[in-house]
């Protein structure tokens, strides 16, 4: 089965060749000041006019107001909006309906009343990304390299596409995949040598690792 790959919080030339060579599905470009992986919109459009027929440029947000995705969209050529907030259904459908691009809802997981809940964004989201819940007190709502209870996943279907994220690198995403059936995966500080800093050695690994999966559900 061919797995799609994101590798999220590009932020320099080098680790967004290295995603294209890769043969990364996504990349991602996050839009959130107090990220580590945050990019100014100037060099979001420099990176994106990198990007080749085929790779889809994802810009991740975090509870962000129109004015502020207006402000991107008219500079960076973006094919999906990642929400990773509190966004509720209704937010969602709005934000869909006001600037007509597909939306990916990441969700938080920590427990099965999680993935239930994920259910009121199916028929709203294009797309759901399941993620690792933050630990209480974390500045940050994703990004932060812990994995969720795998088997949560296990045995329940969706109505829209869906992508696994948390904690993935290219030592775990073979298990990952084969644990939960996913056939999307999204990685940032897996491949990363610090908060912020891409390793394009490590992108190439992800990716490598991504493309020699076999055998999944």
């Amino acid at each position: 089965m061919n797995i799609r790959a994101k590798i999220c919080g590009i932020g320099t030339p080098e680790a967004m060749q290295a995603a294209l060579d890769g043969g990364a599905r996504y990349v991602g470009l996050v839009f959130f000041p107090r990220s580590p992986r945050n990019v100014s919109i100037a060099t979001a459009a420099e990176l994106s006019r990198m990007v080749r027929t085929g790779t889809r440029v994802v810009g991740l947000f975090v509870d962000p107001a129109d004015d502020m995705l207006a402000d991107v969209l008219a500079q960076v050529p973006l094919d999906l909006i990642q929400l990773h907030g509190s966004e509720t259904p209704e937010r969602v459908a709005a934000i869909k309906a006001r600037f007509a691009l597909p939306v990916l809802k990441a969700v938080k997981v920590a427990e099965p009343a999680d993935l239930d809940a994920a259910r009121a964004f199916e028929g709203v989201a294009d797309m759901l990304l399941f993620d690792a819940k933050p630990p209480r007190g974390a500045l940050l709502p994703g990004g932060n390299g812990i994995r969720f209870d795998w088997s949560l996943l296990t045995g329940r279907r969706w109505d829209c596409p869906w992508m696994l994220s948390g904690g993935l690198d290219p030592d775990n995403v073979a298990d990952a995949v084969r644990a939960t059936g996913a056939t999307a995966v999204d990685v940032s500080s897996g491949v990363e040598d610090a908060p912020g800093r891409k390793s394009p050695a490590r992108i190439r690994a992800f990716l490598t690792a991504v493309a020699g999966i076999r055998g999944t559900a």
